[in-house]
């Protein structure tokens, strides 16, 4: 289909995108890598009356190491992602993630911001600034502000941004020592999840010392699996770990649609959450 009519923009600058953001109104939308956007428009899913292109905002791009943090600009696209060194520990689940997403020609052009402010709780890298308990720095015309990826994802492609704001990076934790993996099934290699799964393990002496979850569509927004987490405390044995993973079905019934029924997203997470967790945690023989 062919999208409504819109006005185009493009920003020299953050402040002029904000500037132009601020006068379209609330149908004004910013415009990075167009991968989750545009097919919206041209489903006239989304109408904006103004489209403000910030693709040119270099300010917005790179990832660098800063301190205990990393900190990635809201323009690095999902291949920059999964090629960056500064992404090591636990932190090194935002690359893995990224590798996996889509195409060659979604991860070259899609961008993380784009991906956040998106909001689409079937995307993959939301379920993993969740398990990385990351903050999200958005931008507008009263300031700048940071919110936590916990508070951010609100509701079904619905986050915490007020309009004319900007997502201009993200924050997530080195994390270093510890393991990260992600695991999503899906129809298609290109298809989205219909079930993914974050984690992040740190590995002790004698077990799991601790472990945060992140999932991916299994509710209107990216889910924590905090009962899983709490039970892999101490857990040394493939057979301790899909135990854990069976506390996922403490969470609110997953949807159901035409690819899975909440029975099998159920299944299917507890899978997947067993593989992640052993792979994250350095366990080869536990991963099948």
């Amino acid at each position: 289909m062919i999208p409504a009519s819109f006005e185009y923009e493009r920003a020299g600058s953050l402040d002029e995108a904000l500037s132009l953001l601020a006068a379209g109104g609330d149908d004004a939308r910013p415009l990075a890598g167009g991968h989750s956007l545009l097919p919206l428009m041209r489903l006239r899913l989304a109408r904006p009356s103004l489209l403000v292109d910030i693709g040119g905002l270099d300010e917005l791009r790179g990832v660098r190491a800063d301190g205990d943090s990393v900190e990635i600009g809201a323009l690095t696209t999902h291949h920059e992602l999964a090629g960056a060194s500064e992404l090591s520990g636990g932190s090194g689940l935002i690359a893995k993630v990224a590798e996996g997403i889509g195409d060659p020609q979604v991860r070259h052009r899609g961008t993380i911001g784009g991906s956040v402010a998106h909001a689409d709780p079937a995307s993959d890298l939301p379920a993993a600034l969740l398990a990385l308990d990351a903050e999200v720095s958005v931008a507008g015309s009263g300031g700048t502000r940071s919110i936590a990826a916990a508070d951010f994802f609100v509701g079904p492609f619905m986050s915490a941004m007020d309009a004319g704001e900007i997502v201009t990076g993200v924050r997530v934790p080195r994390m270093d020592g510890w393991g990260s993996a992600y695991r999503k099934f899906q129809r298609r290699a290109q298809d989205w999840a219909i079930v993914g799964v974050a984690a992040v393990v740190d590995w002790g002496e004698s077990g799991i010392a601790g472990a945060r979850i992140g999932l991916t569509n299994m509710g209107g927004t990216p889910l924590r699996a905090g009962a899983v987490e709490a039970a892999l405390a101490g857990a040394s044995e493939k057979a301790e770990i899909m135990a854990a993973a069976a506390k996922v079905s403490e969470l609110d019934t997953p949807p159901a649609d035409e690819n899975a029924s909440s029975e099998y997203r159920l299944h299917l997470a507890q899978v997947l959450i067993g593989r992640a967790v052993a792979e994250a945690a350095g366990c080869p023989g536990m991963q099948r």
